[in-house]
């Protein structure tokens, strides 16, 4: 099967005749467990990842100023990695869908963070602006590359999520006394 940009084409043409056919497909249920570790030291949380190729682990400690060692990426380091890989791969699967080709794709997401929140000193904004930016190097014209950019943003899960209001809910339970034991 052909790749373009590492992106194998072919599947993308099927995935979305499949999806053409029932919308409904394109549902795709996400789940992620974790654990507080309560003994000391890092790390201080655990994800336990199931995705199409096996399990992994990922694991998290806070920074110093947040209560933990540093020792670990903290939560904000996941979240931005989060919006890097999908954009950076969305934007990518949009070019390679174009057949246009990229020699090299970096990507820097930044932004200032507002603990203040966090401490409950302020009703401030966490975050007011997060500014993602990609490095290119393609013999693409500029206008492609605009193209691509505009649809990667219209078309990237984490970046839809960051930019449209999406309801949560929270819930709890006590552990069961045989869960426990």
């Amino acid at each position: 099967m052909q790749r373009v940009n590492n992106v194998v084409v072919e599947r993308l043409k099927q995935t979305e005749d499949s999806f053409r056919r029932d919308l409904a497909s394109a549902r795709r249920q996400q789940v992620l467990e974790g654990e507080w570790v309560l003994g000391d030291g890092a790390p201080q949380f655990r994800a336990f990842i199931t995705y199409e190729g096996g399990k992994t682990t990922f694991e998290m400690d806070n920074p110093t100023f947040m209560g933990g060692d540093g020792a670990l990426p903290g939560p904000m380091h996941y979240c931005f990695s989060g919006l890097a890989a999908c954009y950076t791969s969305t934007f990518a699967i949009v070019a390679a869908e174009k057949g246009i080709l990229l020699r090299r794709l970096r990507v820097r997401v930044e932004a200032t963070v507002n603990f203040s929140r966090v401490f409950g000193l302020a009703d401030a904004p966490v975050m007011e602006e997060v500014h993602v930016q990609l490095e290119i190097d393609s013999p693409a014209s500029d206008a492609e590359l605009q193209e691509v950019e505009e649809l990667a943003l219209q078309r990237c899960p984490v970046v839809w999520t960051l930019t449209h209001s999406v309801p949560l809910r929270s819930s709890w339970r006590r552990y069961a006394a045989a869960e426990a034991a």
